[in-house]
């Protein structure tokens, strides 16, 4: 367990956790623990699609001045920044909050993409990641599954993706079972 004794001969494993914030924070915590108990080599990532347009236009024209035809770029990544960490806030906190009730304090990513699946593995390359866990929340064995950012991380990454199940399984709403 964390901050006990360690088997030395166990290797610790770099996890990246990759969340949009349905991932099951129980399961993962227990999950990281039993991979990487001694060490906090442990990072949650979120990827985030920022609205750009969407936030320019919340800058109303009409209270602009005709004659200040200067857009602030300054302002607009600042919004764009607030809009990436709340919206990241929300999706990794309850996985972060379960880390941390078993003694991990994980570095936290928000990633700012359109293409999910690219994200995850850029970070995981970015931050030596040794393996990528993320939630299933389809079935598997679907045509569907396989268009899923889970799926085409196990096919584009050259790393070991461990699958996380959802509490229920979307289409069916079978519950889910996990031993541990």
């Amino acid at each position: 367990m964390h901050g006990g004794l360690r088997d030395p001969n166990l290797h610790r494993v770099r996890i990246l956790i990759a969340t949009t914030g349905v991932l099951s924070p129980a399961p993962v915590a227990d999950l990281t623990q039993r991979l990487n108990s001694g060490d906090d080599r442990v990072i949650v990532m979120t990827v985030i699609r920022v609205p750009r347009s969407f936030l320019d236009a919340l800058d109303d024209d009409v209270r602009r001045s005709f004659l200040d035809d200067t857009k602030d770029e300054s302002d607009a990544e600042a919004k764009a920044a607030s809009y990436l960490e709340e919206r990241g806030k929300r999706a990794v906190d309850p996985i972060v909050a379960a880390l941390q009730a078993v003694g991990f304090e994980p570095d936290v990513r928000y990633v700012e993409g359109d293409d999910p699946t690219e994200a995850i593995i850029n970070t995981a390359e970015d931050v030596g990641a040794e393996l990528v866990m993320m939630g299933a929340t389809k079935r598997l064995f679907t045509e569907e599954a396989w268009r899923s950012v889970s799926a085409r991380v196990m096919d584009k990454s050259h790393l070991p993706v461990l699958l996380v199940p959802g509490s229920r399984i979307e289409d069916t709403q079978e519950m889910a079972i996990i031993e541990l």
